[in-house]
């Protein structure tokens, strides 16, 4: 999330566009895991993979900068250039097809509302329970 070279003492800003967007943000060992079950399948079908649930932009550099003890106020600035003409405000998928038809559901979700644990990397017990 670009927090790493700001806690190595780079004064550089990251520059973003809508804070207060809410995304559905997955972690990519998950989605990795319904990629291949999807590949198992005799027949191809599409599917939506997500958790279900949706923080903004501003929850995950809570988490990320927080990960580092930063403020990332003091390293973050808004560009309305990023600013998206068509933004859509809130985006949270729904895999209930993806679990009905592949057995598939997302294992590593939020932690206490926060997209991640505040610590950035799971430590060795939730990546553990992560995996089936």
């Amino acid at each position: 999330m670009g927090g790493v070279p700001y806690g190595n003492g780079l004064d550089h800003k990251l520059y973003l566009g809508n804070l207060e967007a809410r995304r559905d943000w997955g972690f990519a060992g998950d989605y990795v895991e319904a990629m291949w079950q999807m590949l198992q399948q005799d027949t191809p079908d599409d599917f939506v993979i997500a958790t279900g649930e949706s923080h903004s932009v501003r929850d995950v550099l809570d988490v990320a900068f927080g990960a580092l003890d930063l403020d990332w106020t003091k390293f973050v600035e808004t560009d309305p250039r990023y600013l998206r003409p068509t933004e859509v405000d809130h985006l949270r998928g729904n895999s209930a097809k993806a679990a009905r038809v592949l057995g598939w559901k997302s294992r590593v979700g939020s932690r206490r509302g926060r997209p991640w644990p505040r610590t950035g990397c799971w430590p060795a017990s939730d990546r553990s329970e992560a995996r089936p």
